[in-house]
């Protein structure tokens, strides 16, 4: 470079046999003497610093590699040389004899983004030779710099951490496929690209060629969360050719990235326990049908999606392909009460291409998980006998009995539903009538007066997928039931149960047709319909 045209020679190293010239007339200066400040010749370079950057990380040494624009001038301001008007930096390595000394010593110790003003006397510039056509001999030159870059064969990729997050779940590594966004400008500060520009992350593998090595050095170890600056030098970046229009030769590079991601295409679904109830004595299988409530967020953060908002448990198959297949896979082995942490690849999840505008492509997926509760479709009512009486107990509750019973209604996580206890008074029902749920029939059954028991109810034995008043659609229902009496039939003087409070006018609401007269079709479609009007009966 630079050595075509009479401009570059102004910054140069002039032919041998110039040369030589030269070093003689400086050696007669020398030997006369060197002038006094008061207004004879100057004996070296004077530098004017009249830009100095508040951050200078680096200054300028011997046989560093520099980038910088300049004017050049005589004293009376006449203009001899500029970078500006060819619109070409000057990039050349320092100290070693490739400029004029007084340029080389004047570039001395300067920081990127510095300007200076320096005074070359003659015997530092182009002596009492000058440049034929350009430069008179014994000229002083005076010149404008601005250093827009500095770096040396010895650098390697500088990082600095500049936000790390808490919780680190994985770093990257070779040949991972990362996810980041990143501001990307030249050492001086001058922008050339940015991600945050295209609406997306850029996308790649790490360690796989896809990167300028400089960046696939600079983002190892780096986490999802984690905001780096990256200092690349260019022969770690774009080298002597730079980059289209917008990166120059020998040019170094700065990102400031953020990660946002990190996944391999060999990783498996992630499973992270954040809180385990005791007594788990069942765990979730394939074929279950589970309850659960959860938080989607990115990797980085972001949320994209929650049951809570919905108020409303998400209800699926687990291990029957209803769901994305890291979520099949991360539910299964939960047990009731559990809170989870799934982290889920691209690949087990959306893929390359996403979903919707919240889930972009090739995104790992985060789900803190609070499991409900879960059922089998063949699940039975599970008895489990608390207490049973002193006494002996012979006879036992059976289908045709009139009992009387006291009980709690809950969700397996606890949530409180019913209690016959709010209304002081015992629940009644006739065993094997259909008058209550046919997983609370098949438990009162066998008890005996005094015993308490504990029933876990699936759906399809309680109130199904609908649900009922106060009920969740698909709900496991606990009770804790205690028989207080039993009777075989119904009671002396009933002729039917009325399980709630009677209405008003007692005989217009069992004439059913109106008709003035109450025949026993009309009481037996009473009694069959008079209790289905509120769940965990």
């Amino acid at each position: 470079m630079f050595r075509e045209g009479p401009p570059s020679h102004t910054l140069l190293r002039l032919p041998l046999l110039q040369l030589l010239l030269l070093l003689l007339v400086q050696a007669v200066g020398r030997g006369l003497g060197r002038a006094n400040p008061a207004g004879g010749p100057l004996e070296d370079v004077v530098i004017e610093r009249y830009h100095i950057p508040r951050a200078c990380p680096r200054e300028v040494q011997r046989g560093d590699y520099v980038r910088y624009h300049y004017n050049g001038t005589f004293e009376d301001g006449k203009k001899f040389d500029s970078s500006y008007d060819r619109t070409t930096l000057v990039a050349i390595v320092v100290g070693v004899g490739r400029l004029i000394t007084g340029m080389d010593r004047g570039l001395m110790g300067m920081c990127v983004s510095e300007r200076r003003r320096l005074i070359v006397p003659p015997h530092l510039g182009y002596g009492s030779i000058g440049v034929a056509g350009l430069i008179p001999p014994d000229a002083t030159l005076y010149f404008d710099v601005v250093l827009l870059d500095v770096w040396n064969k010895a650098d390697t990729v500088q990082v600095s951490t500049l936000l790390r997050p808490p919780h680190c779940p994985r770093m990257v590594q070779d040949s991972d496929f990362v996810r980041y966004h990143y501001n990307g400008t030249l050492l001086d500060g001058t922008a050339f690209d940015t991600s945050y520009s295209s609406g997306g992350t850029y996308d790649t593998y790490v360690g796989s060629g896809w990167l300028i090595k400089g960046m696939d050095q600079g983002l190892l170890g780096m986490c999802p969360g984690e905001r780096r600056k990256i200092i690349i030098p260019p022969f770690l970046a774009y080298g002597e050719k730079g980059y289209g229009t917008v990166i120059p030769a020998h040019a170094s590079l700065v990102f400031h990235v953020l990660l946002i991601d990190v996944h391999n295409p060999k990783d498996t679904v992630q499973l992270e326990t954040l809180e385990l109830p005791p007594g788990c004595v069942r765990r979730a299988v394939a074929g279950d049908f589970m309850r659960y409530h959860y938080n989607g967020s990115l990797m980085d953060g972001t949320l994209f999606d929650s049951s809570y908002s919905r108020n409303h448990t998400y209800n699926t198959y687990v291990g029957q392909g209803y769901i994305i297949p890291g979520m099949d896979q991360g539910l299964q082995g939960a047990c009731v009460g559990e809170r989870r942490r799934i982290t889920i690849p691209p690949h087990l999840a959306y893929g390359e291409n996403g979903t919707g505008d919240k889930i972009p492509g090739s995104a790992v997926l985060v789900f803190d998980v609070h499991v409900i509760d879960f059922h089998n479709p063949a699940d039975p009512v599970e008895v489990t006998t608390l207490s049973r009486p002193p006494e002996p107990c012979n006879e036992t509750a059976k289908p045709g009995d009139f009992v009387r019973y006291h009980y709690n209604c809950s969700l397996l996580d606890g949530t409180r539903l019913f209690s016959s206890h709010d209304y002081e008074v015992p629940q009644e029902a006739t065993l094997g009538a259909n008058k209550v749920i046919e997983g609370l029939d098949e438990g009162l059954q066998g008890m005996c007066v005094g015993e308490r028991r504990q029933l876990v109810v699936p759906p399809h034995l309680a109130h199904g997928e609908s649900g009922a008043r106060g009920v969740p659609g698909s709900a496991v229902l606990l009770f804790e039931v205690e028989l207080v009496s039993r009777e075989e039939g119904l009671p002396a003087g009933y002729l039917f149960v009325w399980h709630e409070d009677p209405p008003a006018n007692l005989f217009e609401d069992l004439d059913l047709n109106k008709d003035g007269e109450v025949p026993p079709e009309e009481e037996r479609t009473l009694q069959q319909g008079e209790l289905y009007g509120e769940g965990c009966r």
